[in-house]
Parts: C-alpha cells; sequence; structure tokens
C-alpha cells in the first residue's frame, strides 16, 4: 500500500490567520504541481428528503468573503440548493497527496456579478447556457446538438443574451479543513471553525 510522503508536516504555526489566505497559497501550490484542473471542487447537496447528491464544479474565485461557482439555477444542485443551502465542498490533489473540505451556506450571488462573468466566457459556453434544460431528461444527442445549432444560428451575428436562469453561487464557509497525507495513515487534519468574527483552529485526529 502506498505511503503518503511528498509533503513535510501539517504545522498549527504555519498556517495563514484566514482559511481562505491558505485555501490560495494550497491553490497556487496545485497550480505549480500541473494539476489538470486544479480549482475542481466536489459540491455536495442534500434534496428536500435529505437524500445527498455530489458532482464537481470549478472555483470561480472569492466574492465577498464566499467561494463562489456557476451553474443553471433550474437544474438538480440549483432544485436542492433552494430547499436546503446547507453544502460541503471538497478539492482534491493526489499530486500533493491534500485534500480541503469546507462546510457552508449557498447564496445566489448578485446578478451583476453573475453577468459579468457570463460575458467573459467563451461564446460556445454561453451559448450552452442558453441552450441547455440542465438535468432534465433529453431523448438523445442528436436533439441537444440540434438545439444547440438551432440556438447558434438564430443568434448568428448579435450577443447571447444573459439566460436568467443561469448564475453563481458563494458558499460562505462555517468550517474549512486542510488535510495532509502523512505515512502510517497518521495524517495532519487542521480545522479552521467560525468563531463570531473570527477563527479558531484545531487538529484532528487522522
Amino acid at each position: 500500500m502506498a505511503q503518503y510522503t511528498k509533503n513535510p508536516p501539517l504545522l498549527e504555526e504555519e498556517l495563514e490567520s484566514q482559511p481562505l489566505a491558505q485555501l490560495d497559497r494550497w491553490l497556487g501550490d496545485a497550480q505549480a504541481a500541473g494539476m489538470m484542473e486544479p480549482t475542481a471542487m466536489t459540491l455536495a447537496t442534500v434534496d428536500a428528503q435529505g437524500r445527498p447528491s455530489a458532482r464537481i464544479v470549478l472555483f470561480k474565485g472569492v466574492h465577498d468573503g464566499a467561494l463562489t461557482f456557476y451553474t443553471n439555477y433550474a437544474g438538480r444542485k440549483g432544485r436542492e440548493l433552494a430547499d436546503n443551502p446547507n453544502v460541503a465542498l471538497v478539492f482534491w490533489w493526489d499530486r500533493l497527496e491534500r485534500q480541503v473540505r469546507i462546510e457552508g451556506i449557498a447564496d445566489k450571488l448578485p446578478v451583476e456579478v453573475s453577468r459579468r462573468y457570463f460575458y467573459t466566457r467563451p461564446r460556445e459556453s454561453q451559448i450552452g447556457a442558453l441552450t441547455s434544460l440542465q438535468s432534465a431528461v433529453v431523448a438523445d444527442r442528436e436533439t441537444l446538438d440540434r438545439r444547440y445549432d438551432d440556438t447558434v444560428a438564430r443568434l448568428a451575428g448579435e450577443d447571447v443574451p444573459y439566460p436568467e436562469q443561469w448564475g453563481g453561487y458563494g458558499v460562505t464557509p462555517q468550517s474549512v479543513e486542510f488535510w495532509q497525507g502523512r505515512s502510517g495513515r497518521l495524517h495532519d487534519r487542521l480545522c479552521y471553525r467560525r468563531a463570531g468574527d473570527s477563527w479558531r483552529i484545531e487538529r484532528l485526529e487522522p
């Protein structure tokens, strides 16, 4: 069985005072390590019956202290977030033997923030967001492709209109755990927990 030996111990005195500053440092390490998608994070939600689901989304920066991602509000995750805004996020960087676990509350971003980000995306992605009925059953791939091609033809020479059903969420963290793999499975786990306007740091058993 492989041992986790790629990085030195994770020590309390080496952490940033704020968890998002520490996350930024580790994201920089992941980018430098050549990860295929260093900003990929698992988003876990629950539905109205308490049944969990998870999927990969892309971290798109911090807005007002919240971690952001973008999606279709009418899709499954959007419906689940409308029922229950409590979420969990996980970054996993295998080349660094590290993960970050975040628990927090998701809120929709202001429309002007989502709209501004939408128009930084490639035109093909804009059209995809306008075309897709996310999470709905589709008869076959050809149906989806035909609808996309129809949208391309209809908007030829025009700006893509901002789709009202599409936008961002910001996850305000309540706890952020930094996990560093160690040999013998005695991993380092340091967790920031919100304490009013500040954070306390706890070491967790592996």
